[in-house]
């Protein structure tokens, strides 16, 4: 399921220009496989040329109404899926504004009811103390820290809405990442220690030296089983596709087994801090 950012872009081209010359090979006009499609002339156009991004219902109701091929269609198919899911460039979201990132997954957070964390190597906003936020935002312009730090704090509100459901799974390595000097991390590894008592909360760690079999691991999110995201060094990607989603969640089960939770957890958690007081 890996992706590269640059296989998105070439995707959608790929499928703009498979779809026009299977529609040309089919001697169909656009205004003809419209009306197969019951769709407007002008959404074939703007498939074609690239200048709207098709679902794969979408894509589907076209490859139909072209009588295409099965194999043809599972290329194509193949080919949509990649082009579905969406690339957010992290040099294009910083030039944005930081505070539209986190507008953003407030939606989210309010919006879902199920969230999953992998954290690969550093603790999440969500859990994190004010020192540690700060600290993760270092890099970011100084005109939008401050907006952005308090809006993530804020974030942390929907921690406490008993009708959501969480799980995040850290590894060691994401715990004791000195992204703060050691007084600071204690207090954020403490921190977390805490949410392991919170009734809405499974907060699990992975020890290091744990076996993976998945091969290269990224941080990612599910909400609700219907979309997540993944982070990559220059961005993230967004799932949409039922499939990739899914993919992730079996990826996610298969960490949870690997993970220790409740008063295992904490205890490791209580541990990892006092090392960084000694």
């Amino acid at each position: 399921m890996a992706i590269e950012p640059d296989e998105l872009d070439r995707s959608g081209r790929e499928l703009a220009a498979m779809l026009k010359h299977l529609r040309k090979q089919a001697g169909l006009s656009g205004v003809r496989l419209a009306a197969r499609c019951n769709m407007s002339q002008s959404k074939i156009s703007r498939i074609e040329s690239n200048k709207g991004r098709p679902s794969l219902l979408d894509v589907e109701q076209i490859l139909r109404g072209l009588d295409a091929p099965p194999a043809v269609s599972a290329e194509a198919m193949a080919i949509a899926r990649i082009a579905q899911t969406e690339w957010q460039d992290g040099r294009t979201l910083r030039r944005k504004g930081l505070d539209k990132k986190q507008l953003q997954l407030a939606g989210l957070e309010a919006s879902s009811k199920r969230f999953r964390y992998f954290l690969l190597s550093m603790v999440t906003g969500l859990l994190a103390t004010p020192e540690y936020v700060r600290a993760s935002l270092a890099q970011a312009p100084p005109e939008q820290q401050a907006k952005a730090v308090a809006m993530k704090l804020d974030r942390q509100k929907v921690l406490f809405d008993r009708s959501k459901k969480f799980t995040f799974i850290l590894t060691e390595q994401a715990v004791r990442y000195p992204l703060v000097p050691p007084h600071e991390l204690a207090m954020q590894i403490d921190r977390l220690a805490s949410f392991t008592r919170q009734p809405n909360i499974q907060l699990g760690v992975i020890p290091m030296g744990v076996h993976f079999a998945s091969g290269s691991l990224n941080t990612f999110t599910i909400y609700d089983d219907t979309l997540a995201t993944a982070e990559l060094d220059l961005g993230a990607i967004v799932f949409r596709d039922n499939r990739d989603v899914q993919d992730l969640i079996i990826r996610f089960t298969s960490y949870e087994e690997h993970a220790i939770f409740g008063d295992g957890a904490r205890g490791r958690l209580e541990a990892w801090a006092e090392d960084c007081r000694r």
